[in-house]
């Protein structure tokens, strides 16, 4: 995909390569390697592993086509392409403005994880014992790690798509295949290792049940970036012979290949240190740390592993900025600079209430909702999270696969796809079964998971 003159002076990318290393980037992200190994152990292990896969690939990489091409059809991003195509006030709402929001609150917390990565780096090799508690409640560590990274995202996006966002991925992805197969390896090596394999690969199908299969189809739309109007935005970028299929499927394929990576990374560690897989959000801050303190050689892999992470973080928040960035340039013509500058300004100081929100600040971490069930999600960012980096990203990919399926004329969708692969011509069994899942399958599960979460609306508090 050679780079083609952009007559709206947008940008685009470079390369076919370069495009599904930053689509790739975006979707791989904490979500693989912070929030997979944990979601994983909770719901069973290899059985929630062979659901994650299966619902990657007959609702995510559908889905991933759909906002792609999209994207690609209007040649706008999230908002514009909403609007381009004629949508009413109804779906601009749900779909292209909520879009927008969603990458722009899940990156105001996700800097502030982001920040803990970086943190970490330096305390695995410093040696330092300091409990995550202790380490995430000092906002004379959490605010300046979350400017750090913010500004690092910054710096990227005002390179454009292609001088900043592709030559980044390009740099970025490989370096994160080789330091998650590193690690990988170190951990494999460890005695009692394979008990950790077999819990990871081992399938009990008496663990599969409805649960299951909601948290895997959640895990997947976290992991790949689908509902936040990323991939809409990165799909107006493409040249319009793009191959829009393979590269769709690249992404899913790389997507999913990173999150059981990081399996192996993890479990095999877990196990041969007689530690819980089932340690939920903790696992990496502090159940890891523990691990490689007594692992010969831990400092330098625990600092190998939070770069990971830190380099993970990265491919995605980048992705998470030009969203709104793209939403200012395009429809307010501000130049990439001063998007770049004002929407990151804006996300970082939106973040400081999550930075605080671990114990920082007591109004901030007592800060709690009431969910479904009466339970309570307690702290600002597991609110933002819980909201923003679960519920509405279900929300936003149900009504663009609406939208699409049966607002928009959706063989405007399969012409896209067609351009760069004949086999997704029109009346071909391809394209057919594409918009059999696209207007039926698709949509069906998504509110399948939607429903299971609805009542979770409670009574909002502030802590104090």
């Amino acid at each position: 995909m050679a780079a083609i003159p952009d007559a709206d002076n947008r940008g685009q990318w470079g390369s076919k390569f370069g495009f599904i290393m930053a689509a790739a980037g975006s979707a791989v992200g904490l979500g693989n390697i912070w929030r997979f190994p944990y979601v994983t152990g909770m719901n069973g292990g290899g059985a929630f592993v062979m659901v994650y896969v299966l619902c990657v690939i007959l609702i995510g990489v559908p889905l991933l086509f759909t906002e792609m091409g999209l994207g690609s059809f209007t040649r706008k991003s999230t908002i514009g392409a909403f609007k381009k195509t004629g949508a009413n006030p109804f779906w601009m709402g749900t779909g292209a403005i909520l879009a927008l929001l969603v990458s722009f609150f899940v990156l105001s917390y996700y800097g502030v994880i982001a920040g803990w990565t970086i943190g970490y780096i330096f305390k695995s090799l410093s040696g330092s014992t300091q409990p995550f508690e202790a380490f995430a409640s000092n906002p004379m560590y959490t605010i300046p790690l979350m400017a750090v990274f913010t500004l690092v995202t910054i710096v990227i996006i005002l390179g454009g798509v292609s001088g900043g966002i592709e030559k980044a991925a390009k740099v970025l992805m490989p370096v994160l295949f080789i330091l998650i197969i590193t690690v990988a390896i170190r951990s494999l090596m460890l005695p009692g290792a394979m008990a950790g394999v077999e819990f990871y690969l081992n399938p009990d199908f008496s663990k599969i049940n409805a649960n299951v299969i909601l948290a895997a189809l959640g895990q997947a739309f976290f992991s790949m970036s689908i509902g936040w109007g990323i991939m809409i935005t990165y799909g107006s970028y493409l040249p319009k012979s793009s191959d829009i299929v393979s590269s769709g499927i690249w992404v899913g394929f790389m997507d999913s290949a990173v999150a059981i990576l990081a399996g192996f990374m993890i479990f095999p560690a877990v196990f041969a240190y007689g530690k819980s897989p089932e340690a939920g959000p903790t696992l990496v801050f502090q159940v890891l740390p523990e691990i490689f303190a007594d692992m010969p050689g831990g400092a330098i892999i625990g600092a190998i592993f939070f770069l990971l992470l830190t380099v993970a973080a990265l491919t995605s928040s980048i992705s998470m900025l030009e969203v709104p960035a793209s939403y200012f340039i395009d429809e307010k013509k501000w130049s990439r600079k001063k998007a770049a500058w004002v929407v990151g300004a804006m996300v970082f100081l939106v973040g400081i209430p999550s930075a605080l929100s671990a114990g920082g600040s007591a109004f901030f971490t007592d800060m709690k909702v009431t969910v479904f069930g009466g339970t309570e999600v307690k702290g600002f960012l597991d609110i933002l999270d819980y909201f923003f980096g679960t519920f509405f990203i279900v929300v936003v990919a149900l009504v663009t696969c609406v939208y699409v399926a049966w607002k928009m004329p959706i063989a405007n969708i399969v012409n896209e796809l067609s351009y760069g692969s004949k086999m997704f011509d029109p009346n071909t069994l391809a394209s057919k079964t594409f918009v059999f899942f696209i207007r039926f399958v698709c949509p069906i599960t998504i509110a399948a998971v939607l429903l299971n979460m609805m009542g979770i609306f409670g009574v909002f508090s502030g802590g104090g």
